[in-house]
């Protein structure tokens, strides 16, 4: 196994580096978080190995889409153009499957044959109509122009994130399993086995993150406590081959058995039934499975030719008490598991690789001490905890029987309002999220609005690099010397912002999170204490 080029004087090479190499992190699992997390390590200068016991990207169907704080994350590490190819991609077949299904109604309630063409999303299957959206809310200023790639699939966003992370250079290994690790003092010993049935092999790390989903083996191996609820549903999610669908509408359907979903994809099918969770959850779909539960759901006799992706899925809703045991860590799926109704998981997934990336690196190169992970769990556990509980009510909201139908209906009358439009899709887009970071500025613990400068440049621009960003916007020299110290993790730019000539300046952290804002008639501190609290002392200090 070869090693990274990157040196690290807090490090030890080996001297058999096919059997054994040192990295300061391995990531389980090369799914979107983990790739992502990779990616975002390697920008702050660690050392990573990735390892995956798939050989390729999985191409079973999952999360249909990325949600506004996803896709902001993405764009300010210059990824849009990639995702806008993903995006026009997935809206020619949504069109395709509307010319094939001939306008037929979209969902519970809706009737307009074709839904609107901007994503809004949905709340336990009741679709959100982006026309009642309020644009004006404050929530949705400035989030730079990301609302036109919203329908990014998983599977296509996998691709994109694995060229991502191959372009910084980060190393993975597939069809390589994790089987163990052993931890000590000074870091990991991670136990690897080829699939192809060659030698083991061990790596030795400074950190492991697991991010090897919801059955995660790390996580088990490391002892994290895991409660929740238990599930009561079985769904399936699947693409295949079906004839007799023409009675099947569009989109989101309740009916007396369940749900069910039908398209926007060509052969998109996804039905829930309240019986208790699926006995088998490993192998896979067959074609008289999938049409049995479409046609006790439906009540419309379709047949099923042949699947070519399919899942099984459940509300099982637990979370990891805590993100972090010694040196090992969760993410994504592997940190907390739910229904996948109104598409969280994947995004809730990527808010937590652009949490803990920069803190993770700052920490292995010495930059910052350990306690700066504390505060991974602090802050993406409450929003995690948060998602639990929107799926617990969108099974509330989608049981057959007559309590939650009632509820059913007090809700979709309220998203058929824009004030419930707008509440929704502020929590679904996610743009309500803050960290309860330290200072009184508004902006404060806030994903970052993304400004003009100007120089025509937005703030996503400078954000590529994955470095912290210090904006001077009234030609401080003062606020500029603060960074001193900080070379390689701070980036300074001294500009101004004509939208917003109240502000004096920002200190943005790499994962776009306002660490410190300032107005020019205000009296806020210097970014002196948030720059230690979250880069530790500046060097020569």
């Amino acid at each position: 196994m070869d090693t990274d080029t990157n040196t690290d004087t807090t490090s030890e090479a080996t001297t058999d580096t096919t059997t054994d190499a040192r990295y300061d992190v391995v990531v389980a699992g090369a799914g979107p978080v983990g790739l992502l997390l990779a990616a975002e390590l390697k920008l702050g200068g660690a050392r990573v190995l990735v390892v995956e016991r798939l050989a390729e990207v999985n191409e079973t169907i999952k999360a249909g889409g990325i949600n506004s704080t996803t896709a902001v994350a993405l764009y300010r590490r210059g990824l849009l153009p990639a995702l806008a190819e993903v995006h026009e991609e997935a809206m020619s077949r949504f069109k395709e499957f509307m010319r094939t299904q001939g306008g037929r109604g979209h969902g519970d309630g809706d009737a307009d044959p074709v839904p609107p063409p901007r994503f809004a999303g949905h709340f336990s299957g009741i679709m959100l109509r982006a026309d009642l959206l309020d644009d004006s809310d404050p929530a949705f200023a400035e989030l730079g122009p990301v609302e036109r790639v919203g329908l990014v699939p998983q599977a296509p966003l996998e691709r994109l994130l694995g060229r991502h992370a191959d372009g910084l250079g980060v190393e993975v290994r597939r069809q390589v399993e994790l089987t163990g690790f052993d931890t000590d003092e000074e870091g990991v010993t991670v136990h690897l086995s080829p699939t192809d049935g060659s030698a083991p092999l061990t790596a030795r790390a400074g950190w492991l993150v697991g991010c090897d989903g919801g059955r995660s083996l790390v996580r088990k191996l490391a002892g994290f406590d895991f409660p929740g609820t238990a599930p009561e549903i079985t769904g399936y999610q699947a693409l295949a081959d079906m004839t007799g669908t023409e009675p099947l509408r569009g989109g989101w359907n309740t009916t007396d058995v369940g749900t069910y979903a039908f398209g926007p994809l060509p052969g998109r099918i996804l039905t829930v039934e309240f019986d208790g969770p699926p006995a088998d959850r490993e192998s896979a779909v067959t074609a008289e499975e999938l049409q049995a539960s479409a046609r006790r759901v439906t009540g419309v006799d379709v047949t099923v030719h042949k699947v070519h992706s399919s899942t099984r899925f459940t509300d099982n809703c637990r979370q990891a008490e805590t993100y972090r045991s010694g040196r090992v860590l969760l993410a994504g799926d592997a940190a907390h598991v739910h229904s996948p109704f109104g598409g969280q998981g994947l995004n809730l997934g990527a808010g937590d690789a652009m949490n803990l990336g920069w803190k993770l690196a700052l920490v292995v190169n010495g930059r910052a001490p350990v306690e700066l992970l504390d505060t991974y769990t602090a802050e993406r556990h409450p929003i995690g905890a948060w998602v639990l509980d929107w799926t617990r009510a969108q099974i509330a909201v989608m049981r057959p029987e007559p309590h939650s139908r009632a509820l059913r209906e007090v809700v979709t009358d309220l998203t058929g309002t824009v004030d419930g439009t707008t509440y929704f899709v502020k929590r679904i887009s996610g743009v309500w999220q803050r960290y309860d970071l330290p200072g009184d500025h508004p902006l404060t613990g806030r994903s970052a609005p993304d400004l003009e400068l100007a120089d025509g440049t937005h703030l996503a621009d400078h954000l590529h690099t994955g470095h912290a960003l210090l904006l001077d916007l009234a030609d401080d020299p003062k606020l500029r010397t603060r960074a001193a110290g900080y070379e390689g993790l701070v980036d300074v730019l001294t500009t101004t912002c004509p939208q917003h000539p109240e502000l004096a300046g920002l200190l943005v952290r790499p994962d776009g999170i306002t660490a410190w804002a300032a107005d020019v008639d205000g009296t806020e501190d210097d970014p002196t204490e948030a720059l230690r609290l979250w880069f530790g002392a500046p060097l020569g200090a």
